[in-house]
C-alpha cells in the first residue's frame, strides 16, 4: 500500500511539473486573462484601470520567480518518492531529496510575504504620487508552508538515521 501511495504522489508531482509551465506560459501569451485572474484575487485597494501591459507582464514575471521555488521544491519530492516507490526506503540520497524539498517548502513561506509586497508595488505604480503602496500581507498559510517544511526536513534527518540502523543490521546478516 505504501509504495501504491509513493507511486500515486510521484504522479500528481509529475502532473504538477507539466501543469505549472503550461499555465505560466498561457497566462503570458493572455496577459489579460492574468489580469483578469489578479484583479478578482488580489485584495488590494488598486485602481485597476492604471495598470498596464507592462506591469501586467512584471506581474507575470515575479509569479514566475515565486512559483518557481515550489516547482523545484516539487521535482525534489517526485525524485524522493519515485525511489520510495520502487522500494529504496533507507537510502541518503533521499534524505538530501527531501532536506531539498523542506529547503525550499520554508523558502516559499516567507517569500510569499515578499511577492505579495512586489505586486502591490508593481501593480501601483502608475497611480498618482501618495497613492502608490507597498502592502504586506501575512497569514496562516505561511505558518503552515514554514511548519511543514520543518517537519520535512525532521523526516529527512529520520531517514539519514535510518539509513545508518539499515546498514548496521546489514552487516550482522
Amino acid at each position: 500500500m505504501t509504495r501504491t501511495l509513493a507511486s500515486l504522489v510521484v504522479w500528481m508531482c509529475a502532473a504538477w511539473l507539466l501543469l505549472l509551465p503550461a499555465g505560466a506560459l498561457y497566462y503570458l501569451v493572455n496577459i489579460d486573462s492574468l489580469g483578469a485572474l489578479a484583479s478578482r484575487n488580489l485584495e488590494l485597494p488598486i485602481q485597476w484601470f492604471t495598470v498596464g501591459r507592462g506591469q501586467w507582464y512584471a506581474l507575470w514575471g515575479a509569479t514566475v520567480v515565486y512559483l518557481s521555488l515550489g516547482y523545484a521544491g516539487v521535482w525534489y519530492l517526485r525524485k524522493a518518492f519515485r525511489s520510495f516507490a520502487s522500494g529504496d526506503w533507507f537510502d541518503a540520497q533521499n534524505s538530501r531529496y527531501l532536506r531539498r524539498f523542506a529547503a525550499l517548502l520554508v523558502l516559499q513561506g516567507i517569500a510569499k510575504p515578499l511577492h505579495f509586497g512586489l505586486a502591490s508595488v508593481i501593480l501601483s505604480m502608475k497611480h498618482p504620487p501618495g497613492e502608490r503602496m507597498l502592502s504586506i500581507s501575512l497569514g496562516s498559510n505561511e505558518a503552515i508552508l514554514i511548519v511543514a517544511g520543518l517537519v520535512f526536513w525532521v523526516l529527512a534527518d529520520l531517514l539519514v538515521e535510518g539509513t545508518k540502523a539499515d546498514a548496521e543490521n546489514r552487516q550482522f546478516v
